[in-house]
């Protein structure tokens, strides 16, 4: 259910409730007690207060009447703010990313992150209030699509889009400037490129987690703080103006899979032993069981290959050859690949290199 700012709510599991402050992001609130504290709540904990639904019932037909309302007399004191879609980068912990401003896109769905809408989120991440402004390249023209401010330590959705207007979102420009009251320095205006490639959308790796939002996102490094350019204060820069900073924003990479079995440069050892991949194999079918083990080996392998490995060892075990036999046909579908047994000496007989071959 999504809630508005003003919604009367109570909690789905135990007494109490509030009033909606604050709309964090999709899936969390921020709401008032009765005792005047201001706590953030997910969105599936909450439901709607109907007595406050059942009140604005009786205070509309009061007024087709015109009898005056003793419900709108006790509640006119209270005045609904203004919905807004700026909040508090994380008030649930700490913040362990690099100081700067980052656009990130995180889907609604974290359980399939290939599925479902996604947020367009700009976060300062800076103690400086940001002013923006977004052009993005839609059919070889640019087009203006929002602009506006962020406060320091916080973010703006500045957009909701479906998975068929990701393409949109690959290319553009961004442009910043910095404020503060009482700066011991000031920054040169920011201009920064957009160049994202739309493939990266559509891999479960570009959605990591992360410190600055609640949910896995795809993270842009739009300018990190440290790289911003301080106006030095010479006379000519005074006399003449500013000049602003060009930069290029980088996606921010999850570590790929195959690192963490990274044995040399350039090569792996993955062991396939379903104690390895799992921690508890109770209710696991024998079935299931193999169907984890190849889904790890075509992850690491294709993982492999992005990352311009030439060789993985894979430790298939002995038992009744099932494994191997699966790993055999999924290498019919590389044709850069080629495999042959193992070091017998290094793994005995249960083992089996493939080779990664690259044109040039």
């Amino acid at each position: 259910m999504k809630f508005k700012v003003g919604d009367r709510v109570n909690y789905l599991n135990e007494n109490g409730g509030g009033k909606v402050v604050k709309v964090i992001d999709s899936k969390l609130v921020s709401i008032e007690t009765s005792d005047g504290f201001e706590v953030p709540v997910l969105a599936s904990e909450l439901i709607i207060d109907r007595r406050f639904e059942d009140s604005k019932a009786t205070e509309d037909l009061f007024a087709t009447r015109n009898i005056p309302n003793p419900l709108a007399e006790k509640y006119k004191e209270e005045k609904e703010p203004e919905p807004s879609n700026v909040s508090e980068i994380n008030p649930w912990g700490t913040i362990r990313e690099e100081k700067g401003v980052y656009l990130a896109f995180e889907p609604h769905e974290q359980q399939w992150v290939l599925t479902g809408d996604i947020d367009v989120i700009l976060i300062n991440n800076t103690s400086l209030d940001i002013l923006y402004s977004l052009f993005l390249e839609v059919d070889k023209s640019m087009e203006g699509i929002d602009f506006g401010s962020v406060p320091p330590d916080s973010k703006i959705v500045m957009e909701t889009i479906g998975r068929d207007e990701l393409d949109n979102w690959c290319k553009g420009f961004i442009q910043v400037l910095f404020h503060k009251d009482l700066p011991d320095r000031i920054y040169y205006p920011l201009h920064a490129s957009i160049d994202l490639k739309v493939n990266r959308f559509f891999k479960e790796g570009s959605y990591r987690s992360n410190t600055l939002l609640q949910g896995k996102a795809l993270l842009v490094n739009i300018a990190p703080e440290s790289t911003l350019e301080v106006v030095s204060g010479t006379d000519s820069e005074k006399k003449y103006g500013f000049k602003s900073k060009a930069s290029v924003a980088e996606t921010i990479k999850a570590k790929p899979l195959i690192e963490k079995h990274k044995s040399s440069v350039g090569e792996a050892i993955v062991d396939l032993h379903i104690a390895e991949l799992v921690d508890n194999i109770t209710g696991l079918s024998s079935r299931d069981m193999l169907q984890i083990q190849k889904d790890y080996f075509k992850k690491t392998l294709n993982s492999a290959i992005e990352s311009e490995y030439h060789k993985v060892t894979y430790i298939h075990g002995v038992g009744n050859g099932v494994l191997k036999n699966e790993i055999m046909k999924e290498l019919d579908n590389y044709e850069n690949t080629e495999n042959t047994m193992a070091s017998i000496i290094k793994f005995g007989v249960g083992a089996l290199d493939v080779k990664i071959e690259y044109k040039e």
